[in-house]
């Protein structure tokens, strides 16, 4: 039985905007500036983020208030081609979502997007190391009762790329925020879900 591992911002729904208004805000606050913001690797949990940009900084605290602003800033958070129709095609027992998202956060996007919350939503508060270590997705593998290798996933980052390679999974990678060069290794390239969903049938 095929199921699919999605992740969320950048393949299910675009968030972009939100993001960077996030991140701009907490750099201005300490003194992080642009350039360094937009140049970081972004699609991990937000405490990695701030580690790198600010390691002087309590990345807990720093990731909870950042996370916080997101999710009271989703009003321009909107679902990309085919994600509504992804959670029509695939039951609630073959579709999950791993994202680095907190549950808050996560659930404050699907619900702009107009997307349900899925049964199995893999968040940073259930792991020990997020994207790109393969954790998220082979607990969210286990929590359908699916083994790796029947497993499809769905990512835009290279670090979300890597952790569904190291899970021994198939990966589709969606050109929403990166180029294909910038994703290597993956199984497929698609523009969208509708593209991949279109190949399905």
């Amino acid at each position: 039985m095929r199921v699919v591992l999605s992740d969320l911002d950048g393949v299910l729904v675009d968030s972009h905007a939100s993001i960077m208004r996030a991140w701009h805000w907490w750099g201005a606050r300490h003194g992080v500036e642009r350039e360094a913001i937009e140049g970081v690797q972004h699609g991990r949990p937000s405490g990695e983020v701030i580690a790198a940009l600010a390691p002087h900084l309590d990345a807990g605290a720093e990731s909870a208030a950042i996370d916080l602003r997101q999710a009271e800033d989703s009003e321009d958070v909107v679902a990309l081609p085919g994600a509504l129709d992804l959670f029509a095609a695939f039951a609630p027992d073959r579709l999950a979502v791993v994202t680095s998202c907190t549950v808050p956060l996560a659930t404050s996007r699907l619900g702009a997007g107009g997307l349900p919350t899925p049964r199995v939503l893999v968040t940073p508060e259930r792991l020990r190391a997020g994207k790109p270590a393969p954790e998220g997705y082979l607990l969210a593998a286990r929590e359908l009762g699916a083994a790796p290798a029947d497993c499809v996933v769905l990512e835009d980052a290279p670090a979300g790329v890597r952790a569904g390679l190291d899970a021994g999974m198939r990966v589709v990678a969606l050109l929403t925020t990166h180029t294909r060069e910038q994703l290597p290794g993956a199984h497929e390239h698609v523009d969208s879900i509708a593209a991949w969903l279109a190949q399905q049938s």
